[in-house]
């Protein structure tokens, strides 16, 4: 079993690991890193293993309290104060790219501009998938007090639902529907502050049969002074578990880097 690799050391202190952050060593020094940040309920390790499929990348995923390693720690509502209590104690080590999934595409953007306040070294790319931009009004407000049967319902029409092998495991939903509802919860209490755009480029990703549109990944442009590249790819809201080699392809920059051409 590979070992996990600690995070970079928060600011000025050198060798201390990040809770935030899970990873598998790199069979050598790596070119770059990619920080992968979860969807609604997600866990960092389907990201993490994507690392065995870009060679010179070390990929880390983005643990938050609640689940993966963390799962004994009450789960963040606010994220604000996820992007704080995230910054505080974790470094993001340039060359970088930042990749988002769903509610992971918010948070990697709000991280971003956080970065920026801060004044820290800023991703290269930030790669915001399946998800409207932050302005635009959130869609299914309140989902987080719905009763279990019914919450399962939504997402599995909205979003492809979760996966078989945990949806057949009782203890293991009894353990992912707490971190699904503080992740809605999350999300009903966002509200957008407009800072400007963003001196970053952006790779803006989704599904064709994705309930989030064409229109709604279209509208990221105003979030960057820097290239801003849209793709949408045959699929639904998950449009990389039935065929990931596109986006890996984005995220291992086989495409040119920023140059992602829009349908």
């Amino acid at each position: 079993m590979t070992a996990p690799v600690p995070s970079a050391a928060p600011t000025g202190t050198p060798g201390r690991r990040s809770p935030w952050l899970t990873g598998r060593a790199p069979a050598q020094a790596p070119e770059r890193h990619l920080y992968c940040f979860p969807h609604s309920g997600g866990f960092p390790g389907e990201y993490v293993r994507w690392g065995q499929q870009l060679p010179g990348t070390q990929v880390y995923g983005v643990c938050p309290p609640g689940r993966g390693g963390r799962v004994s720690e009450a789960p963040l509502t606010d994220l604000d104060t996820l992007v704080r209590e995230l910054l505080d104690s974790t470094e993001f080590v340039p060359p970088y790219d930042l990749f988002g999934h769903s509610l992971g595409a918010l948070v990697a953007y709000e991280v971003t501009r956080e970065l920026i306040a801060r004044r820290r070294p800023l991703p290269e790319r930030l790669i915001v998938s399946a998800f409207p931009a932050p302005h635009l009004p959130r869609q299914a407000a309140g989902l987080a007090d719905t009763p279990d049967g019914e919450l399962l319902a939504v997402l599995d029409e909205r979003h492809g639902g979760i996966p078989p092998q945990i949806a057949a495991d009782p203890e293991l939903l009894t353990l992912l529907l707490p971190v699904f509802r503080a992740d809605l919860t999350l999300l009903d209490n966002y509200r957008h502050r407009e800072t400007g755009p963003l001196p970053v480029p952006l790779v803006v990703l989704g599904g064709d049969a994705d309930t989030v549109t064409a229109e709604d990944l279209e509208q990221w442009k105003e979030h960057s002074t820097e290239a801003v590249r849209v793709r949408r790819y045959p699929g639904g809201h998950f449009y990389f578990r039935d065929d990931p080699a596109p986006l890996l392809s984005v995220l291992a920059r086989r495409d040119g880097g920023h140059a992602l051409p829009t349908p």
